[in-house]
């Protein structure tokens, strides 16, 4: 017979690695998958962290590597398998499908996070990892006394701006409204650095280059006159979509896909609870990514003791 876990947790950014404590502790037999090459999600690419409590100007790796160390210390080590398919059979059971085999489990914590939104314009596809780049942490020394554009206005915008700001000669940041989303404190330090220059109320419509990019078209908002701006590379921070394909008629999702689970991530589905940025809720930060890890395990023990 094929052995059955107690939990699943899919996805070892912080939402999945503070699950896989607190299942841990709870003394689940649990069974924790991570579909890339290493733990920590989205918080690897970020070269400061200075919002997670007790920890100020941590940069996103150390964050990432702590959270891992914590839960490998507890005996939790996520295994490298990509989910491909999940269904609820008439058992009650969870059957978690990939290339390489079948994990049965009496609950899930799918914290599975999101991917970097696309702009959908042509060129971004030509030459993506040709200039064009969704982390500047991964990608900025390519870009050493160079010029770029930063698309986007929010938070990770504008910590992108300023990261290759101490990398590149010249920063262009482009939103396409007219003042920028991002918390006060970042504003103000992008305003502060002497080579970001921001063009407002305006969005990229095509990519140009050769071999590489050279430069990029925008289009003013409001006169809808359009223009080249010559640069070096491009970095895209216009947000992210949820990595729920898995769950689409499984459990209830909003209209941008993110699933419907309130603070405990409770489901439509019992037995499915959603952590992190795959969860339908107002902030999505490392510290409510772990709260949700946390909460999901407990709701999950008290699932599978009912």
């Amino acid at each position: 017979m094929q052995e059955c876990y107690d939990l699943a947790i899919i996805g070892a950014g912080p939402a999945g690695a503070a699950a896989a404590i607190y299942a841990s502790r709870a003394a689940l037999k649990t069974i924790w998958l991570e579909g890339s090459f290493s733990a920590g999600g989205q918080i690897l690419e970020s070269s400061l962290v200075d919002n997670y409590p007790g920890l100020p100007s941590v940069s996103g790796t150390q964050l990432g590597e702590a959270f891992r160390l914590h839960a490998e210390a507890l005996g939790m080590i996520p295994e490298r398998c990509r989910v491909q398919a999940i269904e609820k059979r008439e058992d009650g059971l969870f059957y978690l499908t990939s290339k390489k085999q079948t994990v049965v489990s009496r609950a899930v914590i799918y914290a599975a996070g999101a991917s970097h939104q696309k702009l959908g314009i042509p060129g971004e596809e030509e030459y993506a990892g040709s200039g064009v780049s969704y982390c500047a942490t991964c990608d900025g020394a390519f870009f050493k006394g160079r010029t770029v554009a930063v698309i986007g206005g929010g938070n990770t915008a504008c910590e992108e701006a300023l990261f290759l700001s101490h990398i590149c000669e010249q920063v262009f940041l482009i939103h396409r409204r007219d003042a920028l989303r991002a918390d006060a404190a970042l504003q103000e330090q992008v305003k502060k650095a002497g080579n970001i220059e921001i063009v407002w109320n305006t969005v990229p419509i095509f990519i140009m280059g050769s071999q590489t990019v050279e430069r990029v078209i925008l289009s003013e908002q409001i006169t809808k006159e359009s223009w080249a701006l010559k640069i070096d590379g491009i970095f895209v921070a216009i947000g992210t979509v949820p990595n729920t394909e898995l769950l689409k008629g499984l459990a209830t999702l909003d209209e941008k896909g993110y699933v419907c689970a309130g603070e405990d991530t409770v489901t439509s589905l019992p037995g499915l609870f959603a952590a992190g940025d795959v969860r339908q809720k107002p902030l999505r930060q490392v510290l409510t990514a772990a709260s949700d890890g946390a909460n999901a395990a407990v709701s999950a023990a008290r699932f599978l003791e009912a």
